[in-house]
């Protein structure tokens, strides 16, 4: 105790200062591809902890061989760097990200943006992650809604839309042309 009675006051150590800070930080942070949606609503942003080096700042990729993710770790680097920050990009692979990452605000945000947002993936249907799913003559594909109109008469005219990670579809009420973010 202090010569006034009072217990002890303990200030946050620097390295949690910075951790809280950087979290606030990187919240700002856009998906260079998708600009209305930050990386931590999508799930790319997945830790952000201490090293040997300063802050570590956890990425996971959409897909292996995200073309957007040089762009990501720049932005990050930059990022910190430019509001006094020491650390580095670390990308991790395992777990493999998944669609069912994404906050229920960045499904909204895509929406709005014109992009359908992704269904529920296997995962979170069955409650397990290691699902395979096989096409079949018999499955029956789950309906994407137009994000224009929110028509269910769309159709898909290309498995791979603008990125790899959508699908190209055409709404057949409005006619108008839209991505669909797979799920994963």
């Amino acid at each position: 105790m202090d010569p006034t009675g009072s217990p002890p006051r303990f200030a946050p150590r620097d390295d949690e200062q910075d951790l809280a800070r950087a979290w606030t930080l990187l919240d700002s942070l856009t998906d260079p591809e998708i600009p209305v949606v930050s990386l931590r609503e999508l799930g790319i942003l997945r830790d952000v902890r201490s090293g040997d080096a300063g802050l570590e700042v956890v990425i996971t990729p959409t897909y292996s061989g995200c073309p957007a993710m040089g762009a990501i770790e720049d932005d990050v680097k930059a990022l910190l760097a430019a509001n006094g920050l020491q650390g580095r990009v670390v990308t991790q692979l395992a777990p493999a990200w998944t669609t069912d990452w994404m906050t229920e605000a960045a499904k909204d945000k895509l929406r709005a943006y014109g992009i359908a947002p992704p269904h529920a993936c296997a995962s979170e249907k069955t409650g397990s992650a290691n699902v395979v799913q096989f096409a079949s003559r018999s499955a029956k594909p789950e309906v994407v809604h137009c994000p224009q109109c929110g028509s269910a008469n769309t159709t898909e005219t290309s498995h791979f839309g603008s990125t790899a990670c959508k699908a190209l579809y055409r709404c057949l009420a409005c006619m108008e042309p839209f991505d669909y973010f797979k799920p994963y």
